[in-house]
């Protein structure tokens, strides 16, 4: 990992010229390694606190963020698995693969964030009304192909022993 000398921080993030973009703005990677060198020297003082909470903080919406779009396409392809009868003879190898592939996903992500396990219950409905209407739009399906309640529950969307796979 490369490192900034700590006496460029205060000279070059620009925080301090009026009108200027500070580093963080400028050049988001220097500004990670210099406020890495900082931190490591223990230089409390000379790092950009505000903006390293809101990197921790937009970290933890990312975790979020992916597992609620890795548990949208799995849903969207069980449901299309369960309902689209007229496509599934040529795409049911592709949408059992992309079932798979999201279950491993999903739960490398959990394994590397357990705490986000308590929110899947949170997000799943959400996600199975997103991967409902997806597959409306994608079917032409008539609205009441599709149940607007969930057919099975996180655990069995995400077991391989779902029935409905």
């Amino acid at each position: 990992m490369e490192h900034f000398p700590l006496n460029q921080i205060g000279e070059t993030d620009g925080a301090s010229v009026p009108g200027q973009p500070s580093l963080y703005e400028r050049d988001f990677y220097q500004w990670i390694q210099q406020t890495a060198g900082a931190i490591k020297a223990k230089a409390f003082d000379q790092v950009d606190w505000d903006n390293v909470i809101e990197e921790i903080e937009s970290m933890g919406r990312s975790e979020r963020r992916e597992l609620k779009s890795r548990l949208i396409v799995l849903l969207e392809h069980l449901l299309k698995l369960h309902h689209w009868a007229s496509e599934r003879e040529h795409n049911d190898r592709g949408w059992r693969n992309t079932i798979i592939e999201q279950r491993r996903q999903i739960h490398l992500v959990l394994d590397d964030s357990p705490s986000l396990r308590a929110a899947l219950t949170d997000i799943y409905p959400d996600a199975y009304q997103q991967a409902r209407e997806d597959v409306l739009l994608k079917s032409q399906l008539p609205e009441s192909a599709i149940s607007s309640t969930p057919l099975y529950g996180v655990a069995e969307a995400l077991s391989s022993q779902n029935p409905l796979n």
